[in-house]
């Protein structure tokens, strides 16, 4: 066969930032996403499921900031012309859902919602174009109760995914008081605003000197190129840097100090009302101070917010495989947007909510050396010997799945002893043996195969291995399922 004629063969490759999901990590997922939605259940938030596509208008400045409004999305034209996009988030069905459904929804709505979205980005390190969402949010309440219950709630659905106390922790602000301090500074222009918004978002990266300079006339960095400042007079940003190290403590001593530096302005003394609120009734709800804290440099979303934030940050110590440490950070995070469906309607409703990722969390668990999914395991194996007896075998794995046992039998084309491989790549907790010899006799022979690679490690001489035949188990055909039963189970 010449070049000309030889069959043009695709490569096989995932497209960049997708990624192909066994059954560990999905079974991770389900997990978490199984504890959470039963705590989110138990608080009365109803569970919503929305399509996969939006029309792109209703997405609006619901993606991220970019000067062009349909920028990183994954969008098509449908055949009446109108251009749908695969939806970027959770929140934006929400809002279009709440506007096209408000005269008969409950009020407020509480729902969540999971599942997965799309965002045409540049891929990367832990940045991917598709992931699972897990979404709580409330709409229609302006009670900063409802901030504070989201913040409640967001806390026990990670302690129910996995995290142990003291291994994370809730760091709550409110857009209110920034606004207000720099009203009282004489800061109006909204560019200007939103330029101080992110140079406080880089505070961690950069550090309080960085952040000065952004906040002034901007900053070089190592490779020289220059980033224009939020143009601040000097007691303006050194305003603006007391307030953001305003946290530490208890959420008290924070408030107290907040209101030394905010300066009496109404925007201002409205979000330490709000967050007064918030505190008392997290103290209600039984939040611990290590939970959840007041923490002034805690920004997220720019323009998307409008008045309490809050962010989900992992204090667990993590490693990566080659034993490295990994700093995860935020592992959550959400707040008050009031102007979720206003787009639609052009009345103002208040919302609330609350979103992580699911996947991240799922590896960040994995990183801590709490992986939900480590326990997984595969079927029992029914070895297959002999065309003849495959009625025996497929009667076998009836029983026990019958019995709420997975398993299946093997219908390759191999030998016992790769079949007895393939068992033990499935993580099979046992393998089932109907040779000729057991169906006549009536009996059966299981190997524990978890027991054999416990044993396995302490074993050098394999004459000793073969003559001792660790895990081994010879019994009556009738007690199959019971002997499975009890290796499945743990005895």
């Amino acid at each position: 066969m010449t070049d000309e004629t030889a069959p043009i063969r695709p490569e096989a490759r995932s497209p960049r930032g997708f990624m192909d999901r066994r059954a560990r990590d999905l079974v991770a997922e389900r997990q978490i996403l199984t504890a959470v939605s039963a705590v989110y259940e138990r608080y009365g938030f109803e569970a919503l499921d929305t399509g996969a596509f939006e029309y792109a208008d209703a997405l609006g400045k619901f993606l991220p900031d970019a000067d062009r409004p349909n920028e990183g999305v994954f969008a098509l034209q449908d055949d009446d012309e109108q251009w749908m996009a695969l939806r970027y988030d959770l929140t934006a069905p929400l809002a279009r859902f709440a506007a096209q459904n408000w005269e008969t929804l409950p009020k407020p709505f509480r729902r969540y919602a999971f599942g997965p979205v799309w965002r045409n980005e540049k891929p990367g390190p832990g940045r991917f174009r598709e992931f699972t969402q897990c979404d709580a949010d409330t709409v229609g309440s302006a009670r900063p109760e409802a901030d504070a219950e989201i913040i409640a709630m967001a806390a026990e659905g990670l302690a129910a995914a996995g995290l142990p106390t003291g291994s994370a922790v809730i760091r709550i602000n409110n857009r209110k008081l920034l606004n207000g301090l720099l009203a009282t500074a004489g800061v109006s222009d909204e560019r200007q605003k939103l330029g101080v918004l992110r140079a406080v978002d880089k505070l961690d990266r950069l550090g309080p000197d960085g952040v000065r300079l952004l906040l002034g006339e901007g900053r070089k960095d190592e490779s020289g190129a220059f980033t224009k400042g939020a143009g601040l007079n000097a007691a303006a940003a050194e305003a603006v840097l007391a307030f953001t190290a305003a946290g530490g403590g208890d959420r008290s001593s924070v408030l107290a100090r907040l209101a030394d530096i905010i300066g009496g302005s109404a925007e201002g003394d409205a979000g330490l009302a709000e967050l007064a609120a918030i505190d008392g009734a997290l103290k209600s709800l039984g939040v611990s101070e290590a939970q959840a804290v007041f923490e002034p440099a805690i920004v997220r979303g720019l323009e998307y917010y409008t008045g309490a934030v809050f962010e989900a940050e992992l204090l667990l110590e993590t490693t990566d495989e080659k034993g490295h440490a990994v700093r995860f950070g935020s592992i959550g995070g959400g707040g008050r947007y009031d102007d979720l469906v206003a787009r639609f309607t052009g009345q103002t409703v208040p919302a609330t909510g609350f979103s992580f990722g699911v996947s991240r969390l799922a590896s960040a668990l994995r990183a801590a050396g709490r992986d939900m999914a480590a326990d997984v395991r595969g079927p029992v194996v029914v070895i297959a010997f002999s065309q003849d007896d495959m009625a025996h075998y497929f009667a076998a794995a009836g029983e026990l799945r019958a019995a709420g046992i997975a398993a299946e039998v093997y219908l390759g084309s191999s030998g016992m002893k790769a079949q007895m491989k393939y068992a033990d790549r499935r993580l099979a907790p046992a393998a089932v043996i109907l040779g000729g010899d057991e169906i006549a006799a009536g009996t059966v022979t299981i190997k524990d195969l978890d027991l054999g690679r416990e044993l396995a490690a302490g074993i050098t001489d394999n004459s000793q291995w073969r003559e001792q035949r660790p895990g081994q188990i010879n019994c009556p055909r009738t007690e199959l399922v019971a002997t499975v039963a009890k290796i499945v189970r743990g005895g």
